[in-house]
């Protein structure tokens, strides 16, 4: 196709500026970015449906519209929530009537480190916070909690795609510099406190994971409390009883680092995953498995009658 090897548009004039409600339509659209995602390009399709309101609007010349959007559809892979930067920044380029090479290099150079920016921020950071608060409301049995969620999710997801929009859209290329001038320090900050998070997860919904091994171990003299009838009187009389200590396994590891057991089995899943190639799916069936033998072999805590006979009480 001819606008396959086109480097410049044919009608070369500046475009008017888009007005507020075309912005607004795509701003929208947007939310539909993964719609038609693939593995060739992604997200092209749908960043091409978002945008096209606006190249509708800029280009008139129905082979610079052609033009426009066969590059458009080019590999595209960016986070879903700020994809509305690298937008208002394409839209100022087409509207200017640049290079078309140029307008391909940017958009691309833009899109993807925004894609590692975005999930730090929200997958690695605010989605596990906000999700950790409200899903303790959802457990005490809170509606609120699972609409709180949404609610704060939503509008900022939703304040970051308009806001961006405008904001790119009226500085063109000077929001490159002025989104990257610190996002490898703001990426990392934000991957840090995502890896704060998950511990705190970890501690919070992974504490009731214990062992419950309590093991014999002789018996020792203790006083105790007994009711006797002392003629027409209820009495109180303190005696002394032989009665049987047992050893906590869980209370020595809990001297030795709290929550040691979840922790234990957070990182075997990170090895797994990281090391040896495994998903999540099979990650998912391990700790399935590992539940299910060690309450057969009554190595878990929940006070439950093993299947198998074991020398020890479970607590």
């Amino acid at each position: 196709m001819e606008s396959n090897n086109m480097t410049q548009y044919k009608d070369l004039t500046p475009a008017p500026r888009l007005d507020n409600k075309t912005l607004n339509r795509m701003a929208w659209r947007s939310m539909q970015l993964q719609a038609c995602f693939n593995y060739e390009r992604m997200q092209s399709a749908g960043w091409l449906w978002a945008i096209l309101p606006g190249l509708q609007k800029i280009h008139t010349n129905k082979d610079d519209l052609a033009t426009s959007m066969t590059h458009n559809m080019d590999f595209l892979n960016t986070h879903p929530f700020i994809v509305t930067f690298v937008m208002g920044i394409v839209l100022s380029m087409e509207q200017q009537k640049m290079d078309i090479q140029t307008i391909r290099s940017v958009r691309i150079s833009t899109a993807a480190p925004l894609g590692g920016i975005g999930d730090a921020l929200f997958w690695m950071s605010l989605v596990p916070i906000v999700a950790g608060m409200t899903a303790q409301m959802a457990i005490d049995g809170s509606i609120v909690g699972p609409i709180l969620y949404f609610v704060f999710i939503f509008g900022v997801e939703m304040a970051l795609r308009y806001g961006l929009l405008y904001w790119s859209y009226n500085m063109g290329t000077k929001a490159i510099t002025a989104m990257t001038k610190y996002a490898k320090e703001f990426t990392h900050a934000a991957s840090v406190l995502g890896v704060f998070i998950v511990g705190a997860l970890i501690a919070n919904y992974g504490g009731g994971t214990k062992l419950g091994i309590s093991v014999p171990n002789g018996e020792t003299a203790a006083e105790v409390e007994k009711l006797v009838v002392d003629g027409k009187e209820v009495v109180t009389e303190t005696v002394t009883e032989m009665q049987p200590v047992f050893i906590n396994i869980q209370d020595y590891f809990d001297k030795v680092l709290p929550c040691l057991i979840p922790l234990l089995l957070t990182l075997l899943c990170f090895f797994l995953i990281k090391k040896k190639g495994w998903t999540p799916v099979k990650c998912i069936g391990l700790m399935l498995v590992i539940g299910i033998v060690g309450a057969v072999f009554g190595i878990w805590a929940g006070g439950y009658q093993p299947l198998v006979p074991v020398p020890w009480t479970v607590l």
